[in-house]
């Protein structure tokens, strides 16, 4: 399968509708050409899956911003005042997840795996709704498997195989997302051929890569 695809054909990727993974810590490895082009062709009432939501210009916040989301989950929200709006006026639904339990949610979702046990949040209202489980005489909350419909990631190269390395924090989240999604499209700083990336520095195997957006080109 071809995998070098154009920003225009990887945005048509991305429904009305649909959830959506976005890698990245505080707009630290996100995919910035990806998010500009959906904020350009108005897909709506998406779903968000992120660690946070960025800035006001700059990562997801944009889209924020944009008003495409109706529904985001985050670990944080505090560096968009946007998001805050929406959520405290009810225009967007925001559930705020634990870190360590959305990454490990997320990473649930690509492996195959039930769910995850953990105490975070045990006696506080991240609780509400969520099965408990006794294990040898400990409780925990069962956190379940988060999927999306597509993931949106970044990788400083990519092999026209998929296979992705990445420079410092930018492979925040964006190592599990692809894993998590039914279609995982990256944008890469710079696309190689297949052996010019050494294998003991692939962090995500192309198995995991749908589509790749050259973003040196763009």
């Amino acid at each position: 399968m071809e995998k070098i695809i154009s920003l225009e054909e990887a945005v048509n990727l991305v429904r009305d509708g649909d959830t959506i993974m976005v890698g990245g810590f505080l707009a630290v490895g996100t995919p910035e050409r990806l998010i500009d082009a959906l904020i350009a062709k108005g897909v709506k009432n998406l779903t968000l899956i992120c660690n946070d939501t960025g800035f006001l210009d700059r990562g997801v916040g944009k889209m924020v911003v944009a008003k495409l989301f109706s529904k985001i989950y985050a670990s944080h929200v505090g560096t968009n005042k946007e998001t805050g709006r929406q959520m405290l006026e009810g225009e967007t639904e925001v559930i705020l997840v634990p870190q360590g339990t959305l990454i490990e949610q997320i990473r649930s979702g690509g492996f195959g795996l039930g769910g995850v046990l953990t105490k975070t949040g045990l006696g506080t209202l991240v609780e509400e709704g969520k099965q408990k489980v006794e294990v040898d005489g400990e409780k925990y909350l069962l956190e379940k498997p988060m999927r999306a419909n597509v993931a949106l990631l970044f990788a400083e190269k990519a092999d026209i195989s998929g296979n992705l390395t990445f420079h410092g924090a930018t492979r925040n989240f964006n190592t599990y997302m692809g894993a998590a999604a039914d279609i995982s499209i990256v944008e890469a700083g710079e696309v190689v051929q297949v052996g010019e990336i050494c294998p003991d520095d692939v962090v995500v195997p192309g198995v995991f890569v749908d589509y790749i957006v050259d973003g040196g080109a763009l």
